[in-house]
């Protein structure tokens, strides 16, 4: 075959064009090729907002890649933060994606180390830190923010200090205010309070998150006073910064200066949420006010959080509420009206039933509880052996305990522990109880310790309160309650010399003793407190109706029991003493104004002594009176001449 030669064609050869050649015309503009990525950066970016799982994110990175955009910083920077949503760990497929990037941006930097600090490696967000360093990038807000947040949640103040250098040296963070705020709950959440009110002050800008944020750890850290001054200077007061006011004062046991504050939010027509109004329940549960208590109920329903709706958290602080205001009728009410009810409703119930001394109903509502869908958690145990203890129930109680762990996967705490060397304790086995906290499998705290030395108290043995104390005053040296106990204990064995031992330490220690007081609610809803000593408007009616009651009590054969005095006078100054102490004034001032045959119900500080134990039950008995006293162990119901605590407390 005869090849064709290459200067031969069988086209036509068109005549070439004599004029200058014009320019060729492109086929997309560069305008329009910028405005398509963005658009496509957008769909990117609202598709990786709605992923779920990491299938789909690698869908959408393997459109990036096809895309051309796996260099572009702003994109990877969303996958990134996607991928730390899904929680994939940071040193895998987010580190592989990263890697990828020739030159990324600060956002992307940002981004990693972000993802380090969620997932709790700080360290390598400290690390990722110090590559964008020594690349020659700059940090961005979110970069100091991002570890800030780390260096909080781990504690380390240290390395605060140490970021909070970087932002003074690299310079132009001063007037950031997120980072200022990041700063400031770093230091608060390392305990370094000072350090963030300095940080404080020293802002050029603040805002409502930086006030609060200090408002909130002055209360924590028990400061009211300096809560209130930041508070009153605060311009703008929106609901977080009132709450957190509220919450403040109920935490620090001021339950009026909770109400006021709460009275004062709500007159400035600020709303509520349900943090609020668990703060204000608190408070009305301290107290002990019905009048209060039946107020902060209506708020909650008419606000939207009626516990009979599912609102199952405001529900059972609404229960925990009126059991501690000394109605248990009305906390039942709103247990059996709840719709659907947890184990924190069902706890609540059960420890009111408890602390009522109750432990029948307790146990009954522990038994239903188990018939349901709701299995019992650390909480509702404390309250049932709380209800055994109480009751001195002492075998089911230990059965109960034993099945914890057993049958509902509970693991004992020291606070069960605590309940077990109770309920030991006040049935009079001392040496037991005393045995299980010294082999008990977990170090041994503060109340287990207490526990055995108020039984010690009730059962009158110095020999194992001294061992008790001994280990009280290593755990809680700054604790007078403890000294004040052991001082009792030998002063009832009439041991005056270690009276005096315990008193000389109590004074080396530069410790007083906190002042017993007792409040009650007036007929009009008030609140009356009383405290020995203190001069009340109408002491001189108390006075008289309190020896006109006394004489009646002996008439019945009331003796008092004069072993109640810790101090080493006479029996004529004993007397006063006993007379003085603040539940029989209360109960005085009750008998002249509350109306006739009305419940009377105290309320004290410190548990009711064993004098004024044996006056309210026969002062319930010569005035038919039902007298309730809830005291700092438990609620005490005297009516006819008896406790149904049944001298057992």
């Amino acid at each position: 075959m005869q090849n064709l030669s290459r200067r031969f064609s069988t086209l036509q050869i068109p005549k070439l064009s004599t004029s200058p050649p014009q320019p060729i015309k492109p086929l997309f503009q560069y305008s329009d090729i910028q405005h398509c990525r963005k658009i496509l950066e957008h769909r990117i970016i609202t598709v990786l907002d709605v992923c779920t799982t990491l299938t789909q994110a690698k869908q959408v990175h393997a459109h990036i890649i096809a895309n051309g955009l796996s260099q572009y910083s702003y994109v990877i920077t969303k996958l990134i933060r996607t991928l730390t949503k899904l929680a994939v760990p940071m040193g895998t497929y987010p580190e592989l994606v990263f890697r990828g990037v020739t030159r990324p941006n600060p956002f992307l930097w940002a981004a990693m180390i972000r993802g380090c600090v969620i997932e709790g490696q700080v360290s390598e967000a400290v690390r990722f830190y110090g590559l964008m360093r020594r690349e020659c990038t700059g940090p961005v807000s979110f970069t100091f923010s991002s570890l800030f947040k780390g260096c909080g949640s781990v504690g380390d103040v240290s390395l605060g200090w140490q970021v909070h250098a970087q932002t003074v040296v690299i310079g132009g963070f001063a007037a950031d205010l997120y980072v200022g705020n990041t700063m400031i709950d770093m230091y608060l959440k390392c305990g370094e309070l000072g350090c963030g009110r300095k940080v404080f002050d020293e802002m050029p800008e603040r805002d409502v998150v930086s006030w609060t944020e200090l408002i909130a750890a002055y209360a924590k850290s028990g400061d009211m006073g300096s809560a209130r001054e930041l508070f009153k200077d605060l311009s703008l007061k929106d609901m977080v910064a009132w709450t957190a006011m509220v919450t403040g004062y109920a935490q620090n046991l001021m339950p009026r200066e909770a109400l006021d504050c709460f009275e004062r939010m709500r007159g400035a027509g600020v709303g509520i949420d349900e943090v609020t109004l668990l703060g204000v329940v608190s408070a009305c549960a301290q107290l002990g006010s019905i009048r209060y208590a039946n107020w902060v109920r209506g708020i909650a329903e008419e606000s939207g959080f009626n516990p009979a709706e599912n609102v199952l958290v405001v529900g059972s602080a609404l229960i925990d509420m009126y059991a501690k205001c000394g109605s248990l009728d009305d906390a039942c009410n709103i247990f059996r009206g709840m719709k659907q009810r947890n184990v924190f409703s069902y706890s609540s119930m059960i420890w009111g039933f408890a602390v009522h001394g109750n432990a029948n109903a307790a146990i009954e509502l522990f038994h239903e509880m188990l018939t349901t869908d709701v299995r019992p958690n650390c909480v509702t145990f404390i309250g049932v052996l709380t209800a055994c203890s109480h009751a001195g129930m002492v075998d089911q109680g230990r059965q109960l305990f034993a099945t914890m762990e057993k049958y509902y996967n509970v693991t004992p705490s020291a606070e069960h522990y605590t309940c077990m060397v109770d309920l030991l304790g006040r049935a009079g086995r001392l040496e037991e109880a005393l045995e299980l906290a010294e082999t008990m499998p977990i170090v041994a705290h503060g109340g287990v310790w207490g526990a055995l030395l108020g039984a010690c108290r009730v059962h009158k043995n110095p020999g194992i309160a001294q061992i008790a104390a001994s280990h009280l005053f290593e755990l809680e040296p700054k604790n007078i309650g403890n000294y004040v106990m052991l001082s009792n204990i030998y002063a009832s064995a009439g041991k005056w010399g270690d009276v005096s031992s315990v008193r000389k330490l109590m004074r080396e220690k530069g410790l007083k003793k906190n002042p017993a007081y007792s409040w009650v609610e007036t007929k009009n809803g008030g609140v009356e407190k009383f405290s020995a000593g203190d001069t009340h408007t109408d002491y001189e009616d108390i006075k008289k109706a309190l020896e006109d009651l006394l004489n009646r009590l002996k008439d019945h054969g009331y003796r008092p029991n004069l072993n109640s005095v810790d101090y080493d006078v006479g029996d004529e100054e004993k007397m006063r003493i006993l007379m003085a102490h603040s539940e029989k004034l209360a109960l005085a001032y009750a008998l002249l104004n509350a109306g006739s045959g009305s419940t009377i119900k105290i309320i004290k500080n410190i548990r009711i002594c064993e004098d004024c134990h044996a006056f309210m039950c026969g002062a319930s008995q010569v005035t038919g009176r039902h007298i309730i006293v809830r005291d700092n162990m438990r609620f005490h119901h005297f009516e006819n001449g008896k406790c149904n605590c049944g001298n057992f407390w």
